[in-house]
């Protein structure tokens, strides 16, 4: 259920933000060290270059930090500078060295300013005025958004595509300038002395902020397989201005630390993929990566059971050795095997060589599944693959991770809607070997579904790959399952300890919101202590803020605000046969948002017995059907997400 809660976010946004490739969210600041051949080729690259007049810049302060991975590998829309706040009437004026990959030809390999309302990238309120890249290519997109106006672009270095040579012009020490001290029009003028770029509006910027009497705008950078050394600006960015004094270590978090470690996995492998956000002095962050991080496991790796990981960083802000080292701990647990998984666990299983069950969607309804997808490495497809099809296995679709598929449902179908295609798919491939993968399956009940599919990669970015409309379905005979290619699914997302020894309300799932008019879905495996009645799963019905409209247990009990107007039914018959078979239970849970203030919740148990056991709470209201979500918790039982 990992990262459910940023979902129904994203899924609102998804069509807005793949048209305008600007209104995302994501990243953060941070450096890693380039292998010495490439920087010193950089190095001597940027060395060549005459260097802007710095003398002029009256009001420049230091403000140093680093934007973008140094060894390249910084995909679009993945990190961003500090925003600026430009004021009506003022002038923002940025210097900062501008990294470009010298093996690279690709010339949009840059970076772009973004400009954009007051309000926070993502928030509600956020409006994009449009991104202008330092490149620029008439034919190409070096400059997008619906307040830009390209004829007003000017460059001493014109690219006709992009691939032409000389992307390494680009490279060096930047000047940017954002202008508004002209009340009839803005200007942006972007140089490192060797290139220059002029963007020189014809009109002056119409306010996007939701407050009209607010006419700041704000301005930040994004690199592309580049990477910017910030070292000064006219305006204090929103944080304040970072010194270029180096800075002791402070604290940091752990990233990505697995829940289980196979017996026999060796620490460095148990814990490659691991990251950590370190804390600075000054408020500084960067993210840092295992290669920069000393593990210890306590007591060891050898035996079952839980154990303690100490993780040590003892480097400075600059790279340097720390007299002051800092430690984080976390837990996992060593086990003999993993949880459900389909395919061999070391990527052996050809193509359609293994297959998950068939899951039921009804009309109207979302399944909601998470699983680990764990690839070969070798092809894009040698990865998890999305079968859609009848009862009886006559397939509507089957589709792939890689933004392709095929079948009755799909070929030929001019209404269907493909969105995810990677723009750097050797990155996405390795990302997502070993990335936690959500997929959201829609009955929409009218001979159409959609698949949604969102990958949280292990390089910490999220991947997207939609197939929306997929027709000739049987709204009333509908299923999904997952196969595979030379890969393997693990579906081992975990609510409370395994020795049912998590107390009442002591672990919880991710929140899934469940808009107005749907139904959404989970599925999962009940492990209980079978002390009592309530030792089992628990549903709450909650806002986005956690405020509970209604808490429902798994033996006809619940309460909340809003409970009372329900009406339960399911209660059993023997509570002693059933509590017996609910140890192994698979058990789906649906909520139900009506979009006029009242919820249905539904549990459908199959007991370890084989026989089928129902428990509804149906009309729990009042509800805001704008803002309702749900999630699991437990009370000494652990639940197994399949």
């Amino acid at each position: 259920m990992k990262h459910l809660n940023k979902m129904a976010s994203f899924f609102g946004a998804a069509a807005f933000g793949l048209l305008a490739l600007t209104n995302c969210e994501g990243g953060e600041l941070y450096s890693v060290d380039a292998p010495d051949w490439i920087a010193e080729k950089v190095d001597s690259i940027n060395n060549a270059k005459p260097e802007p007049d710095n003398s002029e810049i009256e009001g420049l302060e230091e403000d140093v930090y680093t934007v973008g991975n140094t060894d390249y590998s910084t995909g679009w829309w993945a990190v961003f500078s500090k925003y600026y706040v430009i004021p009506d009437g003022e002038k923002w004026i940025a210097q900062f060295n501008l990294g470009i990959n010298p093996s690279a030809p690709n010339t949009y390999k840059n970076f772009a300013l973004i400009l954009c309302s007051d309000d926070d990238r993502g928030g509600a309120g956020y409006a994009e005025y449009g991104a202008i890249r330092f490149d620029n290519q008439p034919s190409g997109n070096s400059e997008w958004g619906d307040h830009i106006d390209r004829s007003c672009v000017e460059s001493t270095l014109t690219f006709a595509t992009d691939t032409d040579a000389g992307v390494e012009k680009l490279g060096g020490k930047v000047t940017l300038t954002v202008d508004r001290t002209d009340p009839s029009g803005f200007s942006v003028t972007m140089t490192n002395g060797t290139v220059t770029k002029t963007y020189k509006a014809k009109t002056p910027l119409t306010n996007l902020n939701a407050d009209a009497t607010n006419t700041n705008i704000r301005a930040f950078l994004c690199p592309e397989g580049s990477y910017i050394n910030f070292l000064g600006s006219t305006i204090e960015p929103i944080g304040g201005f970072t010194s270029a004094e180096d800075k002791l270590p402070l604290s940091m978090e752990l990233v990505g630390v697995p829940k289980k470690v196979l017996q026999g996995t060796e620490l460095a492998d148990a814990f490659a993929n691991i990251s950590a956000t370190v804390h600075f002095e000054t408020g500084v962050t960067k993210a840092v990566t295992a290669a920069d991080l000393t593990f210890e496991a306590i007591p060891d790796m050898a035996s079952l059971g839980t154990k303690t990981l100490v993780v040590v960083y003892n480097k400075t802000y600059k790279g340097e050795n720390s007299p002051q080292p800092i430690i984080a701990y976390s837990s996992f647990e060593v086990v003999d095997k993993m949880y459900t998984s389909v395919g061999a666990t070391d990527n052996s299983t050809g193509w359609w060589g293994a297959h998950s069950e068939n899951i039921k969607v009804g009309p109207g309804e979302t399944f909601v599944s998470t699983f680990t997808n764990y690839g070969s490495g070798v092809s894009n497809w040698n990865n998890f693959v999305i079968v859609l099809c009848a009862a009886d296995n006559s397939e509507y679709a089957v589709l792939r991770a890689d933004n392709y598929g095929w079948g009755a449902g799909y070929d030929g179908n001019a209404d269907l809607v493909t969105s995810g295609g990677q723009t750097d798919w050797a990155t996405w491939l390795a990302a997502i070997n070993g990335g936690k993968v959500t997929v959201y399956v829609t009955n929409n009940g009218d001979g159409t579904a959609d698949v949604k599919t969102v990958m949280l990669g292990t390089d910490g970015n999220t991947y997207y790959q939609d197939y929306l409309g997929i027709n000739t379905i049987n709204p009333d005979d509908f299923y999904f399952r997952y196969t595979v290619d030379s890969s393997h699914l693990e579906f081992d997302n975990v609510v409370g300890a395994e020795d049912n020894s998590t107390a009442f309300w002591g672990a919880h799932s991710e929140m899934i919101q469940v808009p107005a008019g749907a139904t959404y879905t989970t599925r999962f495996r009940n492990r209980t202590s079978a002390l009592s009645n309530w030792n089992n799963f628990i549903v709450v019905l909650t806002r986005q803020d956690n405020t509970e409209y209604a808490v429902v247990r798994a033996d006809n009990y619940g309460w909340g605000d809003s409970y009372a107007a329900c009406t339960p039914s399911g209660g059993q018959a023997d509570w002693a046969a059933w509590l017996a078979v609910m140890n192994e239970a698979l058990v789906t849970v649906s909520v139900t948002n009506h979009g006029n203030g009242t919820a249905d919740i539904k549990s459908v148990m199959v007991g370890s017995d084989g026989n089928t056991y129902y428990q509804d709470y149906i009309g729990i209201s009042p509800v805001d059907e704008g803002d309702l979500y749900f999630r699991l918790t437990v009370d000494g039982c652990h639940l197994v997400f399949e």
